[in-house]
């Protein structure tokens, strides 16, 4: 059962993984993100409580390009190693969890309890997540509309939005995976407001390639998407960017509170623990 689930021990398994490679960490976020980031508080469906990621139905949607051969898998090992106690479902959250902690990031609170659907018929339809770019190509007014559908239908405000895309400080994008290339900032494995800093002090110009439409520094070597671009281009947004690039212990306590709300949508009756 999973009361007989040693999740430190969990939490210690993920935490190694990321400690020999901390280029896991940004993949394993993204696995937790995706896996939850699908609900939908209208019809209460979706979320994070039924483990559905680990279907082909789900996995193989667009906006999770890449996870089953990276992350869905690392975590398999460690599911094996745990047997039917451990659910997936608490497994790919908690993935998440460890990652922040393990790259410089907040504590972020999570509770276990999730119970794994059987059936891939309880996967949510493609297209609930964000998307890079929507409209016309580059940043504008229907990217911010676009943001606020996706995560108002999740429960989420302007200031949880901000704070969440907080998380680009991890990471790349992957031409083979999402398309778009190149990381959003110089220290992708760890946490940090440089997301914030970067977004509101370079300037960003379009990048001239046979890739999709994204935004470079002046140096090349940095890039941001359009529903980044639109943060500082809608003043509501931009409140929100310019106080996470100044205080960067707020930006942790905002993303750690809006990650734990993420993490959490489509459950309940979880148990809540310090991993």
């Amino acid at each position: 059962a999973a009361d007989a689930v040693d999740y430190g021990a969990v939490a210690a398994d993920i935490a190694a993984l990321i400690k020999a490679d901390p280029d896991k960490g940004p993949t394993l976020i993204r696995l937790a993100w995706h896996s939850s980031g699908t609900y939908d508080k209208m019809s209460k469906t979706g979320g994070s409580a039924l483990g559905t990621m680990r279907f082909k139905e789900e996995f193989s949607h667009g906006a999770n390009a890449g996870l089953a051969s990276t992350a869905i898998s690392w975590m398999d090992d460690i599911k094996g190693k745990y047997g039917d106690g451990l659910s997936y479902a608490d497994l790919y959250t908690l993935a998440g969890v460890v990652a922040v902690k393990s790259l410089g990031g907040p504590d972020v609170a999570w509770g276990y309890g999730r119970v794994d659907s059987m059936d891939p018929a309880d996967v949510t339809p493609d297209g609930r997540l964000p998307a890079a770019d929507s409209g016309p190509p580059g940043a504008d007014k229907s990217d911010a509309a676009h943001l606020r559908e996706i995560f108002g239908r999740m429960g989420f405000n302007d200031q949880e939005i901000v704070a969440l895309s907080g998380a680009h400080a991890l990471g790349r994008c992957h031409t083979t995976a999402s398309g778009y290339d190149g990381p959003w900032t110089p220290t992708p494995t760890l946490f940090n407001n440089a997301y914030f800093t970067l977004l509101s002090n370079l300037d960003w110009t379009q990048r001239t390639w046979d890739g999709p439409f994204q935004y470079e520094d002046k140096g090349k070597s940095l890039m941001m998407l359009p529903t980044d671009l639109v943060l500082l281009q809608d003043k509501k947004f931009n409140k929100y960017v310019q106080a996470y690039a100044k205080d960067e212990g707020l930006f942790k306590k905002d993303f750690a509170a809006a990650f734990a709300k993420l993490l959490s949508l489509g459950t309940k009756g979880l148990t809540t623990i310090t991993v």
